[in-house]
């Protein structure tokens, strides 16, 4: 293959190479949060990380920020709402269960956006999606009861799972309201408030002082400010030219990443619980899978029925 040929399948793949770059960042940042919390208490350290990454879009989206209107404000309060919720519930949680056990359960966002968008807004979700929701539920039973039948959810667990369906409504405030505002602007004020609301939130749950300055703990709300501010950027930037199917069975890796990051630090899942891992991962691809022959089965349908 000449090098024009080389030059030309990287152009048209880069973003779906971006997705899985920023997909192995984000699984990283599991144990990195996990390590941050041995310097600050979990509210306060998602306010300063949010802070850092509002800082750090902010700088690189200034020009950007002209012509602000009312609705990106209240689109930015709203999203950013809902992501102090779900970080602020995962990190807190992070506090009693393994990084990996966090990822494998924060994924589950991915097949529970439908369901709830079904619950919501009464759009009904395509057959694969329940079929992926239920080796999902397969896999919470696997990873929380280590067992069969039984879910036996402790409280980090708890916590995570509520900050999954967080997550998943930030997903759909999103995509709510994202043809009608500047998704750039949107960007800094969801990251603002994120970092505001959790800033006002932590005097209520007994988080009164500020960390201790630690150059570790500067160095990680640094790293993660800036990841984020990528992350953020480049999902924006490749989702405009990526399916939103294709995107989410990339994003599916990031738990096999937070995984495998964890084991090389010494993690350990029961075996039982990795099962339960791989089969959450497999309900988020196979909730995103939509097969040719089902669709075609389902026109037949509708033309009998018409």
């Amino acid at each position: 293959m000449s090098s024009v040929s080389h030059s030309s399948f990287f152009k048209s793949r880069l973003p779906q190479l971006s997705l899985i770059l920023i997909t192995l960042i984000w699984g990283g940042s599991f144990l990195t949060v996990k390590y941050g919390l041995n310097f600050s208490s979990p509210v306060l350290f998602v306010a300063l990380r949010f802070a850092a990454a509002a800082i750090a879009v902010t700088a690189i989206s200034f020009k950007h920020l002209r012509g602000m209107t009312l609705k990106e404000v209240l689109a930015g309060a709203a999203i950013g709402a809902v992501i102090a919720l779900g970080y602020g519930t995962q990190t807190v949680g992070l506090q009693s269960i393994s990084s990996s056990e966090s990822a494998f359960l924060t994924a589950l966002y991915v097949p529970l956006v439908p369901i709830l968008l079904w619950l919501l807004f009464r759009k009904r979700p395509h057959l694969m999606t329940w079929v992926g929701a239920l080796l999902a539920f397969l896999g919470l039973v696997f990873l929380t009861g280590n067992g069969f039948g039984t879910i036996r959810l402790n409280f980090g667990q708890l916590l995570t799972l509520l900050g999954s369906i967080a997550i998943a409504m930030e997903i759909i405030l999103i995509s709510h309201f994202a043809p009608n505002v500047n998704t750039r602007r949107v960007t800094v004020l969801q990251l603002i408030f994120a970092s505001l609301f959790c800033f006002l939130l932590a005097p209520w749950i007994g988080e009164h002082e500020l960390p201790n300055f630690h150059w570790h703990l500067a160095g990680i709300l640094v790293g993660l400010g800036i990841a984020s501010a990528c992350i953020q950027l480049v999902m924006n930037w490749a989702q405009e030219m990526v399916d939103p199917s294709q995107a989410a069975i990339i994003y599916a890796g990031e738990p096999i990443w937070a995984s495998l990051f964890g084991r090389l630090a010494g993690e350990r899942l029961p075996a039982l619980a990795l099962l339960g891992g791989l089969m959450v991962v497999l309900g988020v691809i196979v909730s995103e899978w939509k097969p040719k022959f089902l669709n075609r089965k389902v026109g037949k349908v509708k033309e009998i029925t018409e």
